[in-house]
């Protein structure tokens, strides 16, 4: 116990009786000093005291990129209800206009001795390197969903985005669309870069290496961003359009109607994730479902594994989508 306590306060800089105070969970001390020495007894490989550690499993962060788009709420709820059932307690953290970032939550979740983290559509690799390495020596618990980065080495559950593509441009093709565009999110954005990687080698297989680049356009995730990526994909002559979320859809059906078009008569458009209300649009939206219960429960099932210390698949868990047709696709008629 001296040996410990002496290592731990030469690493922080505080005194050994300060280290003892924080391992009897004792009051009065800062909470920059606290977390300074739990953080020093993950590096030194030290068990945090029970009653410490019960403490830390009890909140778990889950960062969301922002609440506009429905499959983030969707994924919240459901991974929420799965926390609760084990006892734990989400802290939601969403972005927001005002500069609130992924940063900011990270920092906050580590002073409040957060048991672990939960990514959706994000990656703690933007919160810049000091917070990755602040999370590394932590130790602690960090499961990434459709992860916006690589983040290898880092337990990940994805929906197959090369699949939905796959699904996507068949059913199209299926239709007699020859001229299909592909509005995706931001370059560098790894989700949209494998769905970009589906649609190069559908069109290569085809012999229409050359067409696909004037057919692909990327944006912010929005309904403005679907709005003037299908208008710039229109005035290339396409017919059938395959976007990278349904709020991006639901802009380039926006975009049909504003050429005096119309869905899917004119041009054909198909959006992913199957958020709430794509049902009932007008017209209802043919679009690729992501299995949000299953991918939840598997990466509240990683998270567990590694607060109890079992061990954790650190490689990627893909999930198969689902083509949900409904009334925006329809045969090519030109």
């Amino acid at each position: 116990m001296t040996s410990r306590l002496a290592a731990v306060a030469k690493f922080t800089g505080v005194s050994e009786a300060t280290v003892s105070r924080v391992l009897h969970n004792k009051p009065g001390i800062a909470p920059a000093t606290r977390d300074a020495v739990l953080t020093a007894l993950d590096v030194f490989g030290f068990p945090r005291p029970e009653r410490i550690r019960a403490e830390r499993g009890r909140l778990v962060g889950l960062v969301l990129p922002d609440l506009q788009n429905p499959i983030f709420p969707a994924f919240a709820e459901v991974i929420a209800q799965a926390l609760i059932k084990r006892g734990l307690v989400p802290a939601l953290c969403t972005r927001t206009a005002d500069g609130v970032s992924e940063s900011h939550y990270i920092e906050m979740l580590l002073s409040h001795q957060v048991g672990g983290i939960v990514f959706v559509g994000g990656s703690y690799a933007d919160a810049g390197p000091e917070q990755c390495r602040r999370l590394e020596e932590r130790r602690l618990p960090i499961v990434l969903i459709n992860a916006a980065d690589e983040n290898l080495g880092v337990p990940r559950v994805c929906v197959d985005d090369e699949l939905a593509v796959e699904q996507a441009l068949t059913h199209l093709t299926a239709l007699g669309h020859e001229r299909v565009g592909l509005v995706l999110g931001p370059p560098g954005h790894i989700p949209s870069a494998r769905k970009l990687a589906a649609y190069v080698r559908f069109f290569e297989r085809r012999g229409q290496s050359r067409q696909w680049r004037r057919w692909v356009e990327h944006t912010i995730f929005s309904t403005e961003g679907g709005r003037g990526a299908a208008t710039r994909l229109l005035a290339e002559g396409v017919t059938g359009v395959v976007c990278a979320s349904d709020a991006l859809a639901l802009g380039a059906i926006r975009a049909v109607r504003k050429q005096g078009l119309s869905v899917p008569q004119d041009v054909s458009v198909i959006g992913f994730d199957d958020s709430t209300f794509m049902g009932v649009t007008d017209p209802p939206l043919t679009t690729v479902r992501q299995p949000i219960e299953p991918m939840a429960s598997a990466a509240v099932a990683s998270l567990m594994a590694q607060i109890e210390g079992g061990v954790v698949d650190r490689g990627e868990i893909l999930f198969d989508p689902e083509l949900i047709v409904r009334s925006s696709t329809g045969p090519c008629q030109s």
